[in-house]
């Protein structure tokens, strides 16, 4: 009996590989590779294909050498698993980077699933609480930290072309290179605690025929801007 996963996006063939025996109404699996995008895919169809007389499941995972987030997923399956046909699970023998992860996502590094103690069928346990909570917490902050990227790349691009014009605007009305003409309106957003794109809106729109003039503020912030890169 052997699953494998597909390869994943890091590059590499048979991330995770399987390999498993069943001796009367215990199954023994061996995970060998990455626990890694897939992984909890691998080990379902593995579970699946396990005999209706399997009443204990117990996974070595000495052979797994490296695991991120997604591991926790594998966790998460193989508790489900335990739960719903009411068989004992067990995950032991983690080393390396693997036991590390299970550290800092405050599982049991013995045995996330059950701890040592546990003989009996895997019940609706804390500890598989516990997981899911750091998967949801880890997947929350990494998310958080991936729209705010996103968000401030999307204003980046969107206000390039205003900065852009604002600069060139500030070079011929105050015959100063391209880099005094940025530092000029970041000194300007700085002053008058505006953002810079605004600030280059407001630059733009005063040059052109019948524009608006730039608020007192932002007016004042410019004058003491440029009179300190002149001074500088």
């Amino acid at each position: 009996m052997t699953s494998a996963a597909s390869p994943h996006l890091t590059g590499g063939l048979d991330t995770l590989v399987i390999r498993g025996r069943v001796d009367a109404d215990r199954a023994e699996l061996t995970p060998r590779g990455e626990l890694v995008h897939g992984c909890a895919d691998t080990l379902a169809r593995t579970l699946a294909g396990l005999p209706a007389t399997v009443t204990r499941v117990d996974l070595d995972m000495g052979g797994v050498h490296f695991m991120d987030t997604a591991g926790l997923q594998f966790l998460d399956v193989l508790a489900d698993h335990g739960r719903r046909r009411a068989l004992t699970v067990r995950a032991t023998n983690w080393n390396g980077q693997p036991r590390r992860i299970l550290e800092l996502a405050g599982l049991d590094t013995t045995d996330p699933l059950t701890g040592p103690e546990s003989t009996g069928p895997a019940p609706a346990a804390p500890p598989a609480v516990r997981t899911v909570s750091a998967v949801a917490l880890e997947r929350a902050e990494c998310l958080h930290v991936l729209q705010e990227e996103v968000e401030q790349l999307r204003q980046a691009i969107a206000s390039r072309p205003v900065i852009d014009q604002a600069r060139g605007i500030l070079m011929a009305t105050h015959g100063c290179a391209s880099d005094e003409a940025w530092h000029i309106l970041r000194e300007t957003s700085q002053l008058s605690n505006t953002k810079l794109r605004d600030v280059a809106a407001a630059v733009t729109a005063s040059a052109e025929a019948d524009g608006p003039a730039p608020s007192a503020e932002l007016r004042t912030a410019l004058h003491r801007a440029v009179a300190r890169r002149r001074r500088g």
